[in-house]
């Protein structure tokens, strides 16, 4: 059997205020071209698969159409809730959909109840624990010694799933959207946490199982060889620029894990991140390759241009985020305002104060001729 482990599609999600739909369209588009190339019989995706409890009909009639595709494509797919989705939303079709071979795993009452998918070699069972919040399912799991955590909720649903599984036999694919401990250094500005509190589960929680298709970190992490992150399949933020985008290919065998590999996804628009003055990424070649990219500059004049975006947008159409570091910081020896103003003149006091706004730079030659027409000698006429 081969799977394709995804995650964290986050439909509907916005980027600087801009919708993403068509380009998580180009990019499904793709995944579906790897469906049918690599002969994948089962996408899984952990989690997150809208951004919004509440999403909206485009974004819902896109989901609709992409499963639809990926079973055209002839795979089977196998999804769970993440803490971005509401459970009885993205559930509110599973039977219907169960029928076409998409199995939407949202209820934790269900979580120890695998979907069984065979092979040539057995069955194997696919089981998705959603989105757990200790808060809610302590109520439920009246049992559990301690309910207050993700590493609690996880650990009791674990023990669940390891019951069954341990009368099943064979082969098993675990599907959760939780932090791991280990991944870390994967984690990004757009991973917003939505319910809750999110901590850390220990990566032998998962070990035993032939593999764990792990959501909620955006960027791919390797935990284990069976115990991984796929990340998401856009960059939603700048902190994410450069990193690849794609999904894990597993394979199984009579033995259980045969093999993993990384296959890419397509980046529509790539994200760069430039620093300099304004005049110079208005005019340095060197980024002549990246102006059709989405961009974040960090600008260093020491004086703040005027209507800096819409300049930079002048050469790179999409820049979206700007952020002003002057390279030279103005040392003013911690005087307060009022002790630089006390006794000044009314020109002097222009002068500070723009001094103070600007960085150190006060009137300029320019404005001192405009400012002498106006106040004359110091006093206002």
């Amino acid at each position: 059997m081969r799977i394709l482990h995804t995650s964290d599609w986050h439909i509907g999600r916005t980027f600087h205020k801009l919708s993403t739909l068509s380009a998580f369209e180009s990019v499904f588009k793709a995944l579906e071209s790897i469906v049918r190339e690599k002969k994948v019989d089962v996408v899984a995706a952990a989690g997150d698969i809208f951004d919004s409890s509440t999403p909206s009909a485009d974004a819902v009639r896109l989901l609709d159409s992409i499963l639809l595709r990926l079973s055209d494509a002839g795979a089977r797919v196998v999804l769970t809730s993440g803490n971005h989705d509401s459970p009885a939303r993205l559930g509110a079709k599973a039977p219907f959909a169960h029928k076409a071979g998409i199995h939407v795993l949202t209820e934790t009452d269900g979580l120890a109840a695998p979907i069984t998918i065979p092979d040539e070699h057995g069955d194997v069972a696919f089981y998705g624990i959603p989105f757990i919040e200790p808060a809610l399912q302590r109520h439920v799991w009246t049992d559990a010694d301690v309910m207050k955590s993700q590493k609690d909720a996880l650990g009791y649903a674990l023990k669940l799933v390891r019951s069954d599984f341990a009368e099943r036999g064979g082969r098993s694919i675990v599907l959760a959207h939780t932090f791991v401990q280990g991944a870390d250094g994967e984690s990004c500005d757009s991973e917003r946490d939505i319910v809750g509190g999110i901590d850390k589960v220990p990566v032998d929680y998962f070990t035993d199982f032939t593999y764990a298709a792990l959501g909620h970190i955006h960027g791919r992490a390797k935990l284990a060889d069976s115990v991984r992150y796929s990340g998401a399949p856009l960059h939603y933020s700048f902190s994410e620029a450069g990193k690849a985008r794609g999904g894990w290919l597993v394979d199984l065998d009579a033995n259980g894990l045969a093999g993993v590999e990384w296959v890419d996804l397509p980046v529509p628009r790539p994200l760069s991140v430039i620093t300099g003055t304004l005049e110079e990424l208005l005019v340095d070649d060197a980024y002549a390759a990246i102006e059709s990219n989405w961009i974040s500059a960090t600008i260093t004049d020491p004086v703040r241009p005027v209507n800096t975006l819409r300049r930079l947008q002048e050469r790179f159409k999409h820049a979206v985020e700007i952020t002003f570091a002057p390279s030279y910081i103005h040392n003013d020896g911690g005087a307060s305002y009022a002790e630089k103003v006390a006794g000044k003149t009314d020109f002097e006091l222009v002068d500070v104060f723009l001094e103070t706004v600007r960085n150190g730079e006060g009137v300029t030659n320019e404005e001192a001729d405009v400012m002498r027409e106006v106040i004359g000698d110091g006093s206002l006429v």
